[in-house]
């Protein structure tokens, strides 16, 4: 069986209507993760969700929401997950950033 290795998490909750540059910003977050050469990303609307504000943001039909919850996840080693952290500081990002260790196949 092959080895894990020690990787960061890196799971960054926006909305998903947050935009830069005129792009939704899970997509340019995700796009920049692979010019950073990162081993793996993968964005996830949510179903429902609330944040700071406490508004509920839910996919139900009677209760359709155009903002729902994106969590972007992302992972590698911890230099590469740290170097792209600093990369990120221009996108001023008012959701939710979490690192977890994790094991990496």
């Amino acid at each position: 069986m092959k080895n894990f290795q020690d990787a960061l998490l890196l799971k960054i909750f926006v909305d998903e209507q947050a935009h830069h540059e005129g792009k939704p910003l899970y997509e340019e977050i995700i796009l920049k993760a692979k010019e950073h050469n990162l081993a793996g990303a993968t964005a996830v609307r949510g179903v429902i969700g609330f944040g700071h504000h406490k508004n509920i943001h839910t996919s139900k039909i009677l209760d359709l929401s155009d903002n729902l919850p994106m969590v972007i996840e992302i992972i590698d080693e911890k230099a590469k997950i740290e170097s792209f952290l600093k990369f990120l500081e221009p996108y001023q990002l008012h959701g939710l950033v979490m690192i977890e260790q994790v094991k990496m196949l």
